[in-house]
């Protein structure tokens, strides 16, 4: 028997699962298919259905809708899924859809993101941990986003695109092709203006890794390559520096998975 805590004007299906500790606000609803780990806080007004699994001390501020069917017309009702990990925050009115068979078939985000306001995040998106989503950003379906991205607000992602481990995108971009790691920006189109030093810095990365991450960028960027000229560059750079091949090797292997393309300056 659980210890969670629901309103009495909240509706909760009979084949929820709701861990210890969890809070449902007035005027929520949880589905048959919902499983809610411990410590979560529901706020008020909040709609979570789909087979939707979220893990412990997550927080949904109220008129959050999770767990929708997608926006795509060819979805059929197939059982896809949500899949949310531990310590998200998620301000009101975030909408987040569940995945679709034409892809993996679940959605899912990682831990310790901030989600804002208004956020969008549709079918199929892959989302990593300690992400920040600003208000009003619009996620198509199909994203990837890798750990530690900032993404600011009022910007549009285009459906399949891939954003990197710690890239920063600034306020009102338009993002439509894939936005390689430690990059910075902004733009519609966005564009790429150098390494994302500042924040590299702050996580904990030596002023060396920093230092080749900006030489990685004139590779990138300032010699004329296509993205595999400048994968194969890079490694020349990697076994250059053998201390920094780590953070080099993140930057190579995003490029050769790449489909779309990267964003230029």
């Amino acid at each position: 028997m659980t210890t969670a805590r629901i309103h009495p004007t909240a509706i909760v299906a009979p084949g929820a699962v709701l861990g210890d500790d969890v809070s449902v606000g007035p005027y929520s609803i949880i589905g048959e298919h919902v499983r809610i780990g411990a410590g979560t806080r529901v706020g008020p007004h909040c709609v979570i259905d789909g087979h939707t699994t979220i893990g412990p001390n997550n927080h949904f501020y109220r008129f959050c809708s999770i767990g929708g069917i997608p926006q795509d017309k060819k979805y059929q009702g197939e059982p896809t899924a949500l899949e949310i990990g531990a310590g998200n925050t998620f301000r009101e009115h975030v909408t987040i859809n569940i995945g679709t068979v034409q892809d993996v078939g679940t959605t899912r985000l990682g831990d310790d993101n901030w989600i804002m306001t208004y956020v969008h995040i549709a079918h199929d998106c892959q989302l990593g941990s300690h992400i920040v989503i600003a208000n009003s950003v619009q996620l198509g379906g199909h994203i990837h986003i890798g750990d530690w991205a900032i993404i600011g607000g009022l910007s549009a992602v285009h459906q399949f695109v891939r954003i990197g481990a710690h890239a920063m995108i600034g306020g009102t971009s338009s993002v439509r092709q894939d936005v390689p790691p430690y990059m910075i920006g902004a733009g519609d189109s966005f564009r790429p203006v150098g390494i994302n030093s500042e924040g590299l810095g702050r996580r904990g990365f030596t002023p060396d890794d920093i230092q080749v991450l900006k030489e990685a960028y004139k590779t990138l960027y300032r010699r004329q390559f296509n993205i595999e000229q400048a994968a194969d560059a890079l490694v020349d750079l990697q076994q250059a520096h053998p201390s920094e091949a780590p953070v080099v090797q993140t930057l190579i292997d995003f490029l050769r998975a790449s489909t779309r393309g990267i964003a230029r300056p």
